[in-house]
């Protein structure tokens, strides 16, 4: 079981990692589009200009956006506290199935883990609203495979 606590850390810490550099990226991104847009303020005139600072300012806008959601993932993320015990699949627990293994968290999607794959997923996913509330040994269908859940950590 204590093999099983160090997957689901090592799952949760490789979430705060690519969240951290997601964060990283935009920061970066929204600091170097604010000093294109300030070094194009000082050498352009006329329409070209406007359109240039136009494209400038949705790209800033985009990256503060990506920027908000690692930002927003990041804090559901810190609400789970990873050495709960669970009795059934709720927000937090880590589900290993004979379909592949569940992080019942944020919605990233696929990780590639040193010797499993693993799915970083939330509760309003598909799969999600099926594992849902679901204890170990239960059974499910989803998208034509049956499911058996192994193990609940």
């Amino acid at each position: 079981m204590t093999e099983r606590l160090n997957i689901k850390e090592l799952v949760y810490n490789h979430l705060i990692t690519l969240l951290d550099r997601k964060i990283e990226v935009s920061v970066k991104a929204i600091k170097s589009s604010k000093e294109s847009r300030d070094a194009d303020i000082k050498s352009s005139v006329g329409d070209k200009y406007e359109t240039g600072r136009a494209m400038m300012h949705i790209e800033q806008e985009k990256n503060e956006v990506q920027m908000a959601h690692a930002l927003k993932q990041k804090n559901e993320l810190s609400q789970i506290d990873i050495h709960n015990k669970y009795l059934k699949v709720g927000y937090g627990c880590l589900v290993i199935t004979n379909q592949g293994n569940y992080f019942i968290s944020i919605g990233i999607g696929k990780l590639d883990m040193d010797e499993e794959n693993i799915f970083a997923i939330s509760l309003a996913s598909p799969i999600g609203k099926q594992l849902e509330n679901k204890k170990k040994g239960d059974t499910f269908q989803f998208q034509g495979r049956e499911f058996i859940i192994k193990d609940i950590i």
